[in-house]
């Protein structure tokens, strides 16, 4: 089995790396690539967890012809109206991606898009009345589709919760040799 610390292999050239990548790609590298072994199975753990809890949003989505990323866009524009650029910052995609997903939420009548008078590259996105009424559907069929009576979810919830918080954070911080990767002083910035 090829450790971190081997200078062999493709993992000896990322780990020698690392600093080559930008802060929220480094943070997740170094979970990734830890020589604890805990660690790794932690993340392999997540991203088990978070595929099997995708795959059941997604049954739930499919019967009202919605998708993760129709939701989450619609979540986002729910509060107010944004311009398209920063609904891409918002949710964390390339503006190009998010106007395929406009695209079908436009054409179904979910949001509208505006273009802006003063520059015409850009367009308003402002979720329609119909669309409150999807996320509002698409939020009880998400929540009957995760079973309710899991005993951990609160503790799970605060522990993803430091988990996001720690990857959110605006500096990546440096490696100590001798354990995991320790986080550089300064504030945390919150996505939200």
């Amino acid at each position: 089995m090829l450790t971190v610390e081997s200078d062999v292999g493709p993992f000896g050239a990322v780990r020698d790396n690392v600093s080559s990548f930008p802060p929220s790609i480094r943070k997740a590298l170094l979970v990734i690539l830890a020589p604890e072994p805990r660690a790794r199975d932690g993340y392999r753990l997540l991203v088990t967890a978070t595929r099997l809890v995708q795959r059941l949003h997604d049954d739930a989505l499919a019967p009202l012809g919605l998708t993760r990323a129709a939701v989450i866009a619609l979540e986002a524009v729910a509060p107010q109206a944004l311009y398209q650029e920063q609904l891409a910052a918002k949710v964390h995609v390339q503006s190009q991606t998010l106007g395929r997903v406009l695209a079908r939420l436009e054409e179904g009548g979910l949001v509208t898009r505006t273009r802006n008078p003063a520059d015409r590259r850009q367009f308003q996105v402002q979720i329609t009345e119909s669309g409150n009424a999807a996320l509002q559907a698409a939020s009880e069929a998400e929540r009957a589709a995760v079973p309710a009576n899991f005993d951990g979810w609160e503790s799970l919830s605060e522990q993803l919760a430091r988990f996001v918080d720690f990857f959110q954070a605006p500096q990546l911080g440096t490696r100590n040799p001798s354990g995991p990767p320790t986080p550089k002083s300064g504030p945390a910035v919150s996505m939200n």
